[in-house]
């Protein structure tokens, strides 16, 4: 079994902070797009939706599944932020690129 260091806490800290700002991001430009200020596709409220499941089950899939092999708190950690982060990391992307309604 590894051991933790200091270091494997401040990184998973620093990866939810990373995912709260994109998380952030994500729901003004949404707003935005219900506002008809951002140009969104229409199938983006359902999507909203539907990704958080896909998330949530991934992410507690996988935190699950480290944590029955013996996996260090940092390492669940990790594990349960990865998918979250992917997504959040994946949609303020795609939707930053797509710009203002003219």
């Amino acid at each position: 079994m590894s051991r933790n260091t200091p270091f494997d806490y401040w990184t998973n800290a620093l990866q939810v902070g990373y995912l709260m700002a994109e998380a952030n991001a994500v729901i003004g430009i949404r707003m935005m797009g219900m506002a008809g200020v951002w140009s969104v596709t229409p199938a983006e409220d359902g999507r909203m939706i539907s990704e958080k499941v896909y998330a949530m089950t991934k992410a507690t899939t996988d935190a699950t599944k480290v944590a029955i092999c013996g996996g260090t708190a940092d390492q669940i950690a990790s594990a349960a932020i990865k998918p979250i982060r992917k997504k959040t990391r994946a949609n303020a992307r795609r939707l930053g690129k797509r710009g203002m309604k003219v």
